[in-house]
């Protein structure tokens, strides 16, 4: 046993209490340590939950990454049940086709027997599921039955609102779901781009002492893109003369700080993100304003006898 050294005191315990939840945002290693409640047994499964999701003719499990379920801003197997009526029953449990069914696709010790969730989140991935279940099993021909077709997810709602469509749960219908989908996708790359531009950003403060502060992605993108190419291009207007001189007159301090390649290949993808959003906000827009139209064509009109 090694001897401690005269006036060298360990270091008291840590006094901070463990959460009372987990944290999410953290690394796997992190949430771990932190003490709180299913921390461990939520990395042993390796952030991974299983969705048991009930289709017209049978069940499907399929694997989702937790983090995404708990995040604010929040493979697969098919089978055919004859009798799904059987397959879940609260006084025998779960059949032996079903249990056969998950423990398939179980990984290896992950926790089976805990809470499960439902939640508004939940439901609203279940409620997506069940809306683009024939693309994951094409087995699967049945449309939606009309309840849960004339049904929006919190999610789509709060996401056309943020948008200025206000848009009521009767009138949305596949076409405006997959547009919808197509440029909230388009986000969340935009964003991940725009985390990843600003991280490249401070070399434009320290190295040619240029503010970008306040500038979106496409005009750090294209900062990036003037650097690692040396040319300025009509579309680089956005910027000052004072900008664009620093910039190429700086190019070659960047050398050993940025990625050419990934930078213009960054530049493009960004310019293609917005080509595409655009494209399926106007299809968007238009969709809105036709289903409106059917909803005014459909109602009934006020005061009129029924017979």
């Amino acid at each position: 046993m090694p001897k401690r050294r005269r006036g060298v005191r360990p270091p008291p315990p840590d006094p901070s209490p463990a959460p009372a939840t987990i944290d999410y945002s953290l690394t796997y290693k992190e949430i771990a340590a932190s003490g709180a409640p299913g921390a461990v047994d939520f990395v042993k499964n390796h952030g991974l939950y299983l969705l048991l999701l009930e289709t017209p003719s049978g069940f499907s499990i399929f694997s989702l990454c937790g983090v995404y379920i708990h995040l604010p801003d929040a493979i697969q197997e098919f089978q055919k049940f004859d009798d799904k009526s059987s397959a879940i029953n609260v006084d025998t449990g779960v059949n032996k086709q079903l249990t056969e069914m998950i423990m398939k696709w179980r990984r290896p010790r992950q926790k089976l027997g805990i809470p499960c969730l439902c939640d508004e989140v939940v439901m609203d991935v279940m409620w997506a599921m069940k809306r683009l279940i024939r693309y994951f099993v094409p087995t699967e021909t049945p449309e939606l039955a009309e309840e849960d077709s004339l049904t929006m997810s919190q999610g789509l709602r709060m996401f056309l609102s943020r948008y200025g469509f206000e848009i009521k749960p009767e009138m949305v219908y596949n076409d405006i779901v997959r547009a919808a989908s197509i440029v909230f996708r388009c986000d969340a790359v935009e964003k991940d781009l725009y985390e990843h531009l600003q991280h490249l950003g401070r070399h434009l403060k320290n190295v040619s002492g240029i503010d970008y502060e306040n500038w979106g992605t496409v005009k750090l993108a294209t900062a990036f893109k003037i650097i690692c190419s040396r040319k300025i291009d009509k579309s680089d207007e956005m910027f000052s003369d004072d900008v664009r001189s620093k910039l190429l007159d700086d190019a070659d301090k960047y050398k050993d700080l940025v990625f050419s390649t990934g930078c213009i290949a960054n530049y493009k993808k960004i310019l293609g993100l917005n080509i595409l959003r655009n494209d399926k906000m106007d299809q968007l827009a238009e969709l809105v304003k036709v289903a409106r139209i059917k909803a005014e064509h459909v109602r009934v009109p006020e005061n009129v006898p029924e017979n």
